[in-house]
């Protein structure tokens, strides 16, 4: 279990429009679980792949007709993506001077990595073994020097590293399809997709969330992988029972409880009580929910409009305080 403060809430990652000063007041000044959004609007580069992507050391990345691939050296793509993230950075250092507490950082997990980036002949990085446990190493390396620049700017933070797996439900199950739709990858075994999402948990130096919205998300892979949290959306949980079991493990449920997109935000009373429903048919102690639980919106809120996801960040935080009143 990861040590928050009782109550708390945050946001998944994205967020919609390209003024990243307003996203970051807004992380650092509503949440009790500051992070650094990104802003995908902005263009490649600032997206969860391009992002991820930029990450890796030694694995060159650029575009190729819309689509990520492993590069023989880095270009004009690998620059502006890694100029973005410098950018956020700072943007972070300067609105976070003197800040103490929590603060999350996000970033693509290899299995979603290896499905989404193409090796130089087009197939998927997931369609070779090596390659998959190259990229694998590449980024565990990439997030450990990450974290620690992180934790360098911001002193006082406590970082909290959330890996993004959103692919890796289908990777296990040989759904991810080829570039020409015709195909599909094979499957990848359990014992493998945890090996490398194991070794980039063990190279973090933070806690690590791992994120999956998916309604078949491996909730035990992920506890088996050495994770301190698992944030899922509560609303495509099809089985409690392995959620039930992180929870016993005491790993923190970052509980997605709150609609990404609509025409306004659902009230934090109703937030709350679909977090509580949960709580209690998995029947554990009332008392015990605000130490274990965050309450975060289901995913990203990029698709939603700037007001609306104020909103639903802010009633997600009105939602932990609520909970926290037992």
């Amino acid at each position: 279990m990861i040590e928050l403060p009782r109550g708390s809430a945050t946001g998944i990652g994205s967020l919609p429009g390209v003024d990243l000063v307003e996203a970051v007041k807004v992380s650092l000044g509503e949440l009790p679980i500051a992070y650094l959004p990104e802003l995908p609007g902005r263009g490649p580069g600032s997206e969860m792949i391009g992002r991820g992507a930029g990450l890796l050391v030694g694995l060159p990345v650029e575009l190729y007709t819309g689509r990520w691939r492993i590069a023989s050296r880095g270009g004009r793509d690998l620059r502006r993506t890694h100029d973005f993230l410098e950018r956020d950075l700072d943007q972070l250092t300067e609105q976070a001077d003197g800040f103490a507490g929590p603060l999350k950082v996000q970033a693509a997990g290899p299995w979603t990595l290896a499905a989404s980036i193409e090796l130089a002949l087009g197939q998927a990085v997931l369609s070779d073994h090596g390659a998959a446990r190259d990229l694998s190493e590449s980024l565990a390396e990439g997030l450990r020097v990450h974290v620690a620049e992180v934790r360098r700017r911001v002193p006082g933070a406590q970082v909290i590293l959330q890996l993004d797996e959103p692919s890796l439900p289908a990777v296990l199950a040989g759904r991810v399809r080829t570039a020409s739709g015709l195909h599909t990858y094979r499957s990848v075994a359990e014992s493998v997709a945890r090996e490398a999402l194991t070794r980039v948990v063990e190279a973090a130096d933070a806690p690590v969330v791992v994120h999956c919205c998916a309604p078949d998300a491996p909730v035990n892979l992920f506890r088996e992988a050495g994770a301190a949290g698992v944030a899922l959306d509560l609303d495509q949980v099809k089985q409690l029972d392995p959620v039930g079991e992180l929870i016993d493990a005491g790993l923190t449920l970052f509980a997605g409880a709150a609609a990404t997109r609509g025409t306004r935000a659902p009230s934090s009373a109703t937030i709350a009580d679909k977090v509580r429903t949960t709580w209690q048919t998995l029947g554990f102690s009332e008392s015990q929910l605000p130490e274990q639980v965050v309450v975060t919106p289901a995913c990203g809120l990029a698709g939603a409009t700037p007001a609306y996801a104020r909103e639903v960040l802010v009633a997600c935080r009105e939602a932990g305080r609520r909970l926290a009143e037992v």
